[in-house]
């Protein structure tokens, strides 16, 4: 009987790998017809906002009145690496996104 199962489930296994394979290679992606112009394509994105301390503080204000702007090690002052104010300030943000990811990822397992 486990000897049964296991070649019908082997067969299975198999079928669906060579229908995948055949269904992946069989995908063609859409062309443009010759000729075609590109007058119709999206037209470029905008240059990411940098925003400066003033912007956090105002930010902050909005959000929790109550709080305000609290940044008791001062981070949004510095400079990292050689670069501007606003810069910084977009690389702590997206380390502070990152590490929350990172963090809601090991919560859950």
């Amino acid at each position: 009987r486990i000897a049964m199962a296991a070649c019908i489930s082997f067969g299975f296994i198999a079928t669906m790998l060579a229908s995948a394979s055949t269904l992946s290679l069989s995908y063609a992606a859409p062309a443009a017809p010759a000729g075609a112009s590109l007058r119709h394509a999206r037209p470029a994105a905008a240059p990411p906002l940098m925003e400066t301390k003033a912007d956090l503080e105002a930010l902050a204000k909005d959000l929790n009145p109550a709080v305000g702007f609290w940044d008791p090690l001062a981070l949004s002052d510095y400079s990292f690496w050689g670069t501007s104010q606003e810069a910084t300030i977009g690389f702590l943000r997206e380390a502070e996104i990152k590490h929350g990811r990172i963090a809601m990822a090991g919560f859950v397992g």
